[in-house]
């Protein structure tokens, strides 16, 4: 295998990716996730069929977590983790080191459980965050359940921010009406993000498959979620074996 990458040229680039860019970047980070084995769900690559309007060429699909437990969903959580994008799992994993008789204490409080779907968008040329949330019997939660599961930070953020809004919509591949986090903005703010990135900067291009790792920083600390520090390591330690052609 040739050890040529796709790059991204920042100096021309617009923040956002094709859907076969995105197939790579998703597969990339499940395989980085899943190598690090927190104790978490894996991320899986979901193939979907292709309808007759599709190009051949066209990868369709989408990356996929399901019955994950939020670590922050319990409000004794919420006020004990912090939160930040990028984190070494101190928090974050917290409960996966924790001994039985904690694990009971805080299991006696109903835990939500959330799917979450990432899917490419063709509009908007970019990866968009699709998830649901339900209790232990399948009962889904409404939009004021959600917020009151979120850290109070999300809270402040989605009323202010123009780039990070949640909508109901119809899975564009299950049919079914699933929240989003609407995409509006995210080539504005990946593009910001590389561009401030040093080694990016002097190499003149990143990697496509390294595209999600920055992505997840900005989405998951809206559900109280970190990103482990291992994953920007070791995808700091990939691009040196890059050859970047621009």
């Amino acid at each position: 295998m040739s050890s040529d990458k796709a790059i991204i040229n920042i100096s021309t680039w617009d923040g956002t990716i094709t859907s076969t860019d995105f197939y790579v970047a998703a597969s990339n980070f499940a395989e980085q996730w899943n190598n690090l084995d927190l104790g978490f769900p894996h991320w899986s690559w979901i193939n979907c069929p292709k309808g007759p309007l599709f190009a051949a060429s066209k990868v369709e699909g989408y990356l996929s977590l399901e019955n994950m437990v939020l670590p922050g969903s319990t409000e004794e959580d919420r006020n004990h983790c912090g939160l930040a994008g990028i984190e070494d799992l101190s928090c974050a994993n917290e409960d996966v080191y924790t001994d039985t008789a904690i694990l009971v204490q805080k299991h006696s409080q109903e835990r939500h459980h959330y799917d979450f779907h990432v899917v490419y968008s063709s509009s908007f040329r970019v990866p968009v965050l699709y998830f649901r949330a339900y209790c232990s019997d399948g009962e889904p939660l409404a939009i004021e359940d959600l917020e009151k599961e979120f850290p109070a930070y999300t809270t402040q953020e989605l009323a202010i921010s123009k780039w990070t809004f949640i909508t109901q919509e119809e899975h564009p591949y299950l049919n079914r009406p699933w929240y989003t986090l609407h995409p509006c903005g995210t080539g504005d703010w990946m593009k910001l993000l590389f561009s401030n990135e040093p080694s990016v900067v002097s190499q003149g291009g990143v990697a496509v498959e390294k595209y999600l790792i920055p992505w997840f920083s900005v989405i998951c600390p809206i559900f109280g979620l970190k990103i482990p520090l291992k994953l920007f390591v070791n995808a700091s330690n990939k691009s040196e074996n890059v050859s970047y052609v621009t």
